[in-house]
């Protein structure tokens, strides 16, 4: 069914709560919080808004000391995943208003909206990182990464691709592949790219960065539970689109971002990064894929990936793991969702 996309007011549509859909349903696009049927996302909303932070806040004088003396694979690395990951953010702030326009329900529009606002904040961090971090002969090299290293423009092209399938043809399935698209991107990716600067962090390298990348983090839990959600009542309210073939076709994509996934990481540390061995590396995003398909109720692509193999990442990522200067208690004195269990959002 190809889906339409939503008017900017529509006169003729329906205020019953008990009426309204995820998607294909006849809405008013009037936002009415105290008439909202879907409860999660009102409570994402709060929680989103909540997480509220500035980047400028958090201090990076001793980045800016740290970075030349990092080793050269260090660096490199450095440039490669903070390129990767600017990318991420650029197109999830483009794409996402693509994907509201057939969000019939408000309350989701809302936590969409937000969800927009947060990835140009994190470009903004990533603005703000690479200003104060490395010289402007390096922060342009890194904004032109994807020119000059062809493994990343793949990357780059085999995300977009996705995205641009549902923007071409807007239909149910294509809707529900996007969802997935942003699911894995959400889940899996950035996950992954978290990953390497926490291993600087480990070793005491690079704490600025660390921080903005955790309040970064905390944002995306957000964000992949508001997809999680999204799919789950676009299933709920139309189980006949989730055909075998279907569902097959989603666990290939998980799949596909997998084995991507496992050959960029492995590609961007070389084996050159304390804690991140091309072994362990290939557990923790089988690992991620897993515990995401879980959640949307399918089997694991790897049941042989039963145990977390860098359980330290998460204990990292945590916003007050680590000794905080008086920028960063600034930040965290405001932000009231401090760490956040997107299974229970």
């Amino acid at each position: 069914m190809q889906l339409t996309r939503t008017k900017l007011f529509n006169s003729q549509g329906d205020r019953d709560w008990g009426k309204r859909r995820i998607i294909g349903g006849n809405t008013t696009n009037l936002i009415e919080l105290n008439n909202i049927k879907y409860e999660w996302a009102y409570r994402m909303y709060r929680a989103m808004m909540s997480n509220f932070w500035i980047p400028e806040e958090i201090a990076l004088v001793d980045d800016a000391r740290q970075y030349p003396f990092l080793s050269e694979e260090e660096r490199r690395s450095f440039n490669k995943v903070i390129s990767f990951l600017i990318f991420l953010d650029s197109i999830q702030t483009h794409n996402l208003p693509n994907i509201n326009e057939y969000i019939t329900a408000p309350e989701v529009n809302l936590c969409l909206t937000v969800h927009a606002f947060q990835e140009a904040v994190h470009s903004q961090s990533y603005g703000y990182i690479l200003d104060s971090v490395v010289s402007a002969d390096i922060r342009d090299q890194i904004y032109n990464e994807w020119r000059e290293d062809e493994h990343l423009l793949r990357r780059n092209q085999f995300i977009t691709d996705r995205y641009e399938e549902f923007i071409a043809d807007p239909s149910d399935r294509n809707l529900v592949k996007t969802v997935m698209a942003n699911y894995i991107l959400e889940g899996v990716y950035f996950y992954s790219g978290f990953s390497f600067f926490f291993a600087l962090g480990r070793q005491g390298k690079m704490l600025g960065t660390v921080s903005e990348i955790k309040y970064i983090q905390r944002d995306e839990l957000t964000h992949l539970a508001l997809f999680r959600h999204i799919y789950e009542e676009i299933q709920r309210e139309n189980p006949h689109l989730f055909t075998d073939d279907l569902v097959a076709e989603l666990r290939e994509m998980m799949r596909q971002a997998v084995e991507h996934e496992i050959a960029w990481g492995q590609y961007v540390t070389g084996g050159h990064i304390a804690g991140l061995t091309d072994e362990l590396i290939d557990q923790y995003i089988k690992y991620l894929a897993n515990i995401r398909l879980k959640s949307l109720g399918m089997e694991p692509l790897y049941p042989e990936v039963t145990e977390h193999p860098m359980r330290w990442v998460d204990q990292f990522a945590a916003i007050n793991a680590t000794k905080t200067d008086f920028f960063e208690q600034k930040v965290t004195s405001y932000t009231k969702a401090a760490n956040l269990n997107w299974d229970e959002l």
